[in-house]
């Protein structure tokens, strides 16, 4: 047994869910607020991940990402970056895998947030940026508590992209969820074992955490 997938899969989930933090903020404001004709379209391409196969996302991640395309072709020749079989082709694929669980609670949170609170904000003579910042994200914390731990614990539990972008490299690609493919293989349940209950405690202790903080059981305890 190693802690070389539990390690590098925890450090996968945790960068992937910071870059998604950071894209799905703007991303969410959008959806939530914006009237324009593309949007069906930048939603369904958002939740395609929730209905999609993830072995189909993966393959077309390994097409897209090789060398061999143009586009694979020009990252590796023009700015020296090799998506296929490395950590940050796993991490790529995974906030594109994992976007729909970070945007949708953020999106609902926006929406649900009244739009007179906006308007007062404007006529105090706030702009959009600082309204967001001042107004808008301090009054979803709960949803954005929800979208991170979601899409941290949905990155953690990835299989087939994670299979098909990175393959299985020790030490480089080879994260939990595989890891215990291969021991169970190998008939080495004691191992498979090892892994799976580590990440069922961790998974289940964030949700439990999250579901208390969302729900006030903390504060009620604390009282």
């Amino acid at each position: 047994m190693s802690w070389e997938p539990l390690i590098l899969t925890f450090k996968l989930a945790l960068v992937t869910t910071l870059a998604l933090l950071l894209v799905s903020i703007p991303l969410s404001y959008w959806l939530a607020y914006s009237k324009a004709r593309i949007k069906p379209i930048v939603q369904t391409l958002v939740s395609m991940p929730l209905v999609l196969p993830p072995t189909v996302l993966g393959f077309y991640f390994l097409i897209a990402f090789s060398p061999n395309t143009i586009f694979g072709g020009w990252l590796n020749e023009a700015l020296g970056i090799q998506l296929v079989f490395s950590f940050p082709g796993l991490v790529v694929a995974s906030l594109l895998y994992s976007l729909p669980f970070m945007v949708h609670p953020i999106q609902s949170g926006f929406s649900g947030i009244p739009d007179s609170l906006r308007e007062a904000s404007y006529l105090m003579g706030k702009s959009k940026f600082r309204t967001l910042l001042k107004v808008l994200l301090p009054n979803i914390k709960p949803s954005l508590l929800t979208g991170i731990v979601l899409s941290f614990a949905h990155t953690v539990g990835e299989f087939g992209v994670v299979l098909m972008i990175g393959g299985n490299i020790p030490g480089k690609t080879k994260v939990a969820s595989i890891a215990i493919y291969d021991e169970v293989e190998a008939l080495n349940y004691a191992s498979a074992n090892f892994y799976s209950l580590i990440l069922f405690v961790i998974t289940f202790g964030i949700l439990l955490t999250v579901y208390l903080i969302n729900g006030g059981h903390l504060k009620k305890f604390w009282k």
